[in-house]
């Protein structure tokens, strides 16, 4: 379940107007459920990637896929088919549940024969509340045996539990999953099914709820009769995955290690190649996932993954440690921050150690051996993207870029001395003209700067760094290279990069490849890229800021809306007047413009959006900021559904304009924010 249902479901949760729905039995006494998967599970769901409608021809193309791309062989296994699957009406007159046959004619039985005959499993969905008509669509409250029964004789191998039906009856998650769990079991054929159980209620994504009923508590007594279970709400949108919920829902599912083992395993949700997240990005959560020892669901259309993204899924190095027989989830070696390091026991007594980069800019990462575990003088660092394997006197390091992660498999060393661990930095510019530089526009001579350092025992000899740009940019090497770097030691080369005047806006790369010798391993090279932002062309007289392209635009939930409320399904409107122009989003929010310093005044009027009205009382309270060249020349305190703030803030010399929303402390729920009228004087 993903907000974009949040409305509906927050009617449904009002429409209930008998009051909780009593549970007949009690809840079953837990008992230790069976291993089916002793490691996390890989396989594809039809939520994410697919829509609402799955269909036989898409999971029967998806299948073939799964085996032609080597998904299959690479341990993906299970073809999960998500909601809405059933007919309108979900039950024959026996009360039995039915597929519906627009979109599998042949139904389900022979499908999963389909799947099971390409070296396949088969997962279904339903949920553990009853079925409301016209309000929550497919329900086994009330049947639970009955469908546990009927998923055994289709043959299905897994059921996913949801919880939308679950919650607009005012069940307890509790009670009904332990029941659920019981029937899976007790199924009249003895097929084994793996149980996902998958409560997404979070606060305040969803509103006010009690603990007991969220994601958040299932940790707490899931272990002892599912597979797996979520540990918070949906990491995204159907089609829309944002990085910045990939790291929230890690961060949730990390609260509770202790509770993953062999067969039984926290569960942060799918993964999302090409669906919002950079290659970069999707890299740092199939890093993450790996080693929470989460199960690797994709939730893309398989069918158009590209070669980057399949790469990815299939890394062997990176699988084997999702797949450690020890299942032991990561934990977080030291505070919490921009920058982290996450480590991962592996069962032959390795570790798998994770430098994570949640900021916005290029960084050198380091930890230590003994910080990870490991005693020592000399510890092997096999590069689980890279495959690199080099050896450190007991610093880790590696130059990570913007939402990025370095994933090593790190052991004792053992042997004569391996190559030096250096870490050869990522192109970094640090200013435009003498000033910092967040981004970079034509006609520009900025400064490069790639950081090499030596983390190994010997000294590396004639270091050198060659700077490539693209077609048309200049690059002119700054001071010379040193003779050696000793160990622990490092150089910085300083390169002077000029942008044509036309230079096209976007992400341009800078490639540095260094190069070095290591005693008894010749030549080494190391090849590191970094993408620069180069601004599109700033604006010229009076313009409609909405209408002039941005340099980036997020939102907390969907994507920035034109001249429409976030979501685009209604025109932007606070307190009964409609504004023809201006940008929707949800909190938190960043949209960034490129003025060059050519602009005089900015107007607008900010608040929050009338489209909040249609839903419940909560949330809908943000803070909106003007912030130039990083100085904030505008602050509208904390707005609630009930206020407007007009903004005329004052322009001059201003070269990187952003539009900040803040969720005034209290979460993004509801949170649907307008800059409307949004005009500069240029």
């Amino acid at each position: 379940m993903n907000r974009s249902a949040l409305t509906a479901l927050l009617a449904v949760a009002t429409a209930v107007t008998a009051g909780p729905l009593a549970v007949s039995t009690p809840a079953a006494a837990a008992t230790p459920q069976p291993v089916l998967s002793p490691t996390p599970y890989l396989g594809w769901n039809t939520y994410y990637g697919l829509g609402g409608d799955p269909t036989e021809a898409e999971v029967r193309a998806s299948a073939d896929f799964l085996v032609s791309s080597g998904l299959r062989d690479a341990g993906y296994r299970y073809v999960w088919i998500d909601g809405n699957w059933a007919a309108p009406t979900p039950r024959n007159e026996a009360g039995d549940l039915v597929a519906n046959p627009a979109q599998f004619p042949n139904g389900l039985a022979g499908l999963v024969d389909y799947i099971h005959g390409k070296g396949l499993k088969a997962g279904i969905y339903t949920d553990a509340g009853p079925y409301i008509p016209g309000k929550c669509g497919l329900g086994s409250g009330g049947h639970y045996q009955r469908d546990a029964d009927q998923f055994a004789a289709w043959r299905f191998d897994a059921v996913k539990v949801d919880y939308l039906c679950g919650i607009a009856a005012d069940l307890d998650p509790k009670t009904v999953y332990t029941e659920f769990a019981t029937a899976l079991r007790n199924n009249a054929s003895g097929r084994p099914m793996l149980f996902n159980l998958c409560n997404p209620v979070t606060s305040p994504d969803w509103g006010n709820y009690p603990e007991e009923q969220q994601s958040t508590h299932s940790w707490s007594y899931a272990p002892a009769i599912a597979q797996s279970w979520r540990t918070y709400t949906d990491v995204g949108f159907q089609g829309d995955i944002k990085f910045k919920d990939v790291l929230r829902n890690y961060d949730a599912n990390a609260r509770h290690p202790e509770v993953a083992g062999p067969g039984h395993v926290n569960d942060p949700d799918y993964l999302g190649p090409q669906l919002g997240m950079s290659d970069e990005e999707f890299r740092t959560q199939m890093t993450l996932w790996s080693v929470a020892a989460a199960p690797l669901m994709i939730g893309s259309d398989l069918r158009t993954l590209s070669q980057a993204s399949l790469d990815t899924l299939k890394d062997p190095d990176v699988l084997a440690i999702n797949q450690d027989p020890a299942v032991v989830q990561a934990v977080r070696v030291g505070p919490a921050g921009a920058t982290e390091t996450w480590v991962k026991r592996l069962a032959n007594g390795d570790r798998a150690v994770v430098l994570l980069n949640r900021g916005d800019t290029p960084r050198t990462l380091t930890t230590t051996a003994s910080a990870v575990g490991l005693s020592g003088g000399r510890v092997r660092l096999a590069n689980a993207w890279t495959d690199q394997v080099t050896e450190s006197a007991g610093t880790i390091s590696a130059a990570v870029p913007a939402h990025g992660a370095a994933l090593f498999r790190v052991s004792k060393a053992r042997g004569g001395p391996g190559v030096p661990h250096v870490t050869a930095g990522l192109p970094v510019v640090t200013d435009v003209d003498g000033r910092p530089a967040p981004v970079v526009a034509g006609g520009d001579e900025v400064r490069v700067e790639v950081a090499v350092r030596n983390d190994g025992s010997l000294p590396v000899f004639t270091p050198a760094v060659r700077l490539a740009a693209p077609a048309g940019w200049t690059v002119r090497a700054q001071g010379r290279a040193p003779l050696l770097i000793a160990p622990r030691g490092s150089a910085t080369l300083v390169f002077a990069v000029t942008l044509p005047a036309g230079a096209a806006p976007g992400t341009a790369d800078l490639t540095a490849t260094t190069t070095y010798d290591a005693l008894g391993h010749g030549r080494q090279r190391r090849t590191t890229t970094a993408g620069v932002v180069v601004a599109p062309a700033a604006p010229d007289g009076e313009v409609v800021l909405s209408h002039h392209a941005w340099i980036s635009a997020t939102s907390g939930w969907m994507s920035p809306t034109v001249d429409a409320s976030v979501g685009g399904w209604s025109p932007i409107s606070m307190l009964g007047q409609v504004y023809p122009t201006g940008i929707g989003v949800a909190s938190p929010s960043t949209v960034r413009y490129y003025l060059g310093g050519g602009c005089g005044r900015l107007a607008a009027t900010v608040g929050i959006d009338d489209a909040v009205r249609d839903v419940g009382p909560e949330g809908a309270t943000s803070t909106f900021q003007v912030v130039g060249d990083g100085r904030v020349l505008f602050d509208s305190g904390v707005l609630t559904r009930d206020d407007v703030r007009q903004v005329d803030v004052d322009l001059t010399g201003v070269r990187v304009l952003d539009l900040v929303v803040g969720d005034a402390g209290d979460g993004g729920y509801n949170d649907r924010a307008d800059w409307a009228g949004l005009t500069a004087s240029c």
